[in-house]
């Protein structure tokens, strides 16, 4: 089948595992920008949504006045990508009232302010201050049941269409109308997977080598095989794919080994057996989703211990409030299946139907 045939459909959205449903803070990882793609957008929230959830159930305490005075908290969260072309930052209060906590999050009126806040990231490049970049509101309406336990389909989010400078620093800033909230983060920089070069071999145990990007701490390593399903009685060929999670890299190695076999043995096990099928083999596109130090502060942290005699200590990098407004980028890379591991593939699993290559 020819690579070209494969170019169109498949999506592309990752990003950290753990942290969107994809990858990534699918984050993630990895793209389609504004205008908005809905998948991509629902990744986004699916994290934001996880990344709440660990602030409010890692905050608990024993001392609970429940005739305290209200106090308003301000939670941020966003996760600022240097490929992307638009920002976005979730904003929502924290709140109080009689009854069930679960019951109230229904409500949208329970986390959002009454009032547009003003935000907006300020930027110096060099020494030298950029120009503001201001964020205006808008209602996405693609939230799922189950995402969170917060209210659904609706979501308020503070977006700006603008693409970041990679070498600047950017300051977040939330002016309410009697506070002002802050928050600083660097830019992850660009990276590059310098192997393998065109072809991906899995007859033998190998490694995924990249250059270290600036301001990156955390790397996972996803390998996504693409490959085309003809089923008895299907009138088309379909498009599908397999995703492999390798591994995470915290130590600055730019490499994450792999077993070759358990290539095969993953599509095996995934994959269903139908009689007469018949499968080509597609390109495989290697993902690494970097996550910079704050970010990856924030998930060991929030996953260090998750028994309930420990208390989880609150990370935050939010002045004034809660939350975390962190950096991350994901890289790509599209290779083939080496000669000698599709005839494997074809020949030693025949169950599976794959048909000699083509191309």
């Amino acid at each position: 089948m020819p690579v070209d045939t494969w170019k169109n459909g498949f999506q592309k959205s990752h990003g950290l595992t753990g942290y969107c449903k994809e990858i990534n803070l699918n984050f993630g990882r990895s793209k389609n920008h504004i205008p908005f793609n809905t998948f991509r957008m629902r990744n986004f929230f699916v994290a934001v949504a996880l990344l709440l959830g660990l602030a409010f159930t890692n905050s608990c305490t024993t001392d609970f006045d429940l005739y305290a005075e209200y106090k308003d908290i301000t939670i941020v969260y966003g996760l600022l990508d240097i490929s992307d072309d638009t920002s976005w930052i979730k904003i929502t209060k924290a709140y109080t009232g009689p009854g069930n906590a679960l019951l109230i999050a229904q409500n949208p009126d329970s986390s959002n302010y009454p009032y547009k806040l003003n935000v907006r990231l300020k930027g110096v490049l060099n020494g030298n201050p950029l120009p503001d970049i201001e964020f205006d509101t808008m209602t996405i309406r693609n939230k799922q049941a189950g995402d969170s336990t917060f209210y659904y389909p609706d979501q308020l989010v503070y977006y700006a269409p603008t693409k970041l400078k990679q070498d600047a620093k950017y300051n977040l800033v939330i002016n309410k109308k009697d506070d002002d909230i802050n928050a600083e983060t660097p830019l992850v920089g660009s990276f590059f997977i310098n192997r393998p070069n065109k072809f991906i071999s899995f007859t033998s145990n190998s490694v995924i080598e990249w250059s270290l990007a600036e301001n990156g701490k955390r790397y996972e390593v996803t390998l996504v095989f693409h490959y085309q399903e003809l089923a008895p009685g299907y009138a088309d060929t379909l498009n599908k794919s397999v995703n492999w999670f390798l591994g995470i890299d915290k130590e600055d190695k730019g490499a994450q080994s792999y077993v070759g076999e358990t290539f095969y043995n993953k599509l095996n096990a995934e994959l269903e057996t139908i009689p007469n099928v018949k499968r080509w083999a597609g390109p495989i596109e290697i993902y690494i989703a970097c996550g910079s130090e704050m970010l990856n502060s924030y998930i060991e942290i929030n996953e260090a211990d998750n028994s309930l005699l420990t208390e989880v200590p609150v990370f935050s990098n939010i002045n004034g409030g809660t939350g975390i407004v962190a950096s991350r980028h994901t890289t790509t890379k599209q290779v083939l299946l080496s000669p000698k591991s599709e005839e494997k593939l074809v020949r030693e699993y025949p169950q599976l139907g794959f048909q000699p290559p083509t191309r």
